[in-house]
């Protein structure tokens, strides 16, 4: 197994004064259909201890995702899961969508009574902070989402268990939805490929076309 996630790199933060820090991560970016995810993991910076087995989402077995679940909300100060469905994703592009789940999910910890004082986003670019962007609806822009600070790091879900611990839930939560919705549709495979670009699931595209789960604004089946 892969070298542990720490809290080192979260802790750095209690010296501009934050408590409460929100590790943050994605998952189904680069799906074909199906909804991109946001997981949030909040921890206290001076309370939290380590968390045995957890890595990234991507380096474990199903079942051992599965099997931490309970234990990450349990050992989270808060904790949530947000979503963005593929018709999102074609109205309003991917990073908007991102920003959207990321924003469904930071409300519900807020909902939870629980204010994070800083964020650790995964990857290299900022695409939670709050930017007017238009609504599906006619009711207005979106609401207003994370307002703290919010920090990247590049492969933060390899080295920070915050980050780590958000992944799980996003990818575990986001399976669900994936093999639930392949009981409706199981040519594309989703039980197994998730909405990915497998050459299963591209070859069912060819011969029955896309579901209402397909994000058809995009070129699905570009080599």
């Amino acid at each position: 197994m892969s070298e542990a996630p720490t809290l080192d790199y979260e802790h750095r933060f209690r010296s501009s004064g934050a408590r409460l820090l929100a590790g943050i991560d994605e998952v189904g970016r680069g799906a074909l259909a199906g909804p991109v995810s946001v997981g949030i993991a909040v921890i206290d910076l001076y309370q939290q201890k380590l968390l045995a087995d957890v890595r990234d989402s991507k380096l474990l077995k199903v079942a051992d995702r599965e099997r931490l679940v309970p234990l990450v909300k349990g050992w989270s100060v808060a904790s949530a899961v947000g979503h963005a469905s593929a018709n999102e994703i074609d109205a309003l592009g991917i990073i908007a969508a991102l920003r959207l789940a990321g924003t469904r999910a930071w409300l519900a910890v807020l909902a939870a009574g629980v204010t994070p004082d800083v964020v650790l986003l995964d990857g290299s670019h900022n695409w939670l902070s709050p930017e007017t962007q238009p609504s599906l609806f006619d009711d207005g822009p979106v609401e207003p989402g994370c307002d703290a600070p919010v920090h990247t790091l590049v492969k933060a879900d390899m080295q920070c268990l915050s980050v780590a611990a958000a992944s799980i839930l996003a990818k575990v939560e986001r399976d669900g939805m994936m093999r639930e919705l392949h009981t409706q549709f199981p040519a594309f495979g989703w039980d197994e490929n998730k909405g990915y670009g497998t050459a299963a699931h591209k070859n069912a595209l060819r011969a029955a076309g896309p579901t209402p789960y397909h994000r058809v604004s995009w070129q699905l089946l570009a080599d």
